[in-house]
């Protein structure tokens, strides 16, 4: 292991086990401090934070961009600060820190037997989102983690998540997708972080305009098991209480080839997630690239991005 993967290991390592310990107001601001610290050095992440916004809100200029980025790192650091306390929140912290709208989706797709996707993006807090199922409905569900380096920190977000509930699979090594299907069939849910894809697999949608590239998986799951494929959205406001909503099922096209079906239901995906950013951008963590004129390089200036785990 390298020096910056030890040190990187290192970091994580003492938040999940120090500022876990911490009384909540203290975690608040010192997740607060830490944000506007790295606001004020504008690194890359910021910067590619900045940039994203700017697509979702066109006609923001430089102080609004400004304000919503700094609000974006605070938003950001309330998800860190909220994961490394959530193994130490009792039971009833977890259910009294999430309300859902249009829950019924969910339950009723549930209820149907033939079990549930549900996809969301980099909005606000979706580990708490999913310790609140596995805790208040009592719903196990299975996820897939990209493996992140070093091993030890995949490892560490692997306990983590398991700890919380979740059945987690690795998102590389080509078994995922059989297993998440065997889940569904049984009846099951399967929850995933689906805004953001750089494989050569991905679905290309319009998402505020232009063109960005999004994983095939939540839509292909559902027309092979006939399950129902839900998007979620979450944000925060200024109560410690997070809100989200689970919005109406992504319909099946009646006609057109497998891939032709799935294009379509992944740009529903998209749709559904571009109402929830666009009324809540600040809570839209996006430190990295995500449209295909940022990510190729003939088209935009080389940078490096932020780095974030998912």
């Amino acid at each position: 292991m390298s020096a910056r993967d030890r040190l990187t290991d290192g970091l994580y390592g003492a938040g999940w086990s120090t500022v876990k310990k911490l009384p909540e107001p203290v975690a608040v601001r010192l997740g607060r401090t830490v944000a506007d610290v790295a606001w004020k050095q504008r690194g890359a992440g910021v910067r590619r934070l900045e940039s994203n916004y700017a697509r979702v809100v066109p006609d923001a200029g430089p102080e609004r961009l400004a304000a919503l980025s700094r609000a974006g790192m605070r938003s950001y650091l309330r998800y860190w600060m909220e994961s490394f306390r959530l193994p130490a929140w009792s039971d009833e912290r977890i259910r009294t820190g999430l309300t859902v709208r249009d829950l019924h989706h969910l339950t009723d797709g549930m209820d149907a037997g033939k079990g549930v996707v549900l996809a969301l993006p980099h909005l606000a807090n979706w580990d708490l989102a999913g310790a609140w199922v596995t805790t208040e409905l009592g719903i196990p569900f299975t996820t897939v983690a990209e493996r992140l380096k070093p091993e030890t920190l995949y490892d560490r977000f692997v306990a983590y998540r398991e700890g919380l509930g979740m059945e987690v699979l690795p998102h590389s090594g080509g078994t995922a997708f059989g297993t998440l299907a065997r889940r569904l069939r049984d009846g099951g849910l399967v929850c995933l972080v689906a805004d953001r894809d750089l494989s050569a697999s991905g679905v290309e949608v319009d998402f505020f305009g232009e063109t960005a590239r999004m994983p095939a998986g939540p839509a292909l799951l559902a027309l092979q098991t006939g399950a129902r494929l839900l998007p979620v959205t979450l944000w925060y406001d200024e109560s410690p209480v997070m809100k989200g909503r689970v919005h109406p099922p992504v319909e099946v096209p009646e006609s057109g080839t497998r891939a032709e079906k799935t294009s379509v239901m992944t740009q529903a995906l998209a749709d559904a997630f571009a109402t929830g950013i666009a009324d809540h951008p600040e809570d839209w963590h996006m430190l990295q690239r995500l449209w295909l004129k940022d990510l190729d390089p003939a088209k935009a200036p080389a940078a490096a991005d932020g780095q974030g785990a998912s």
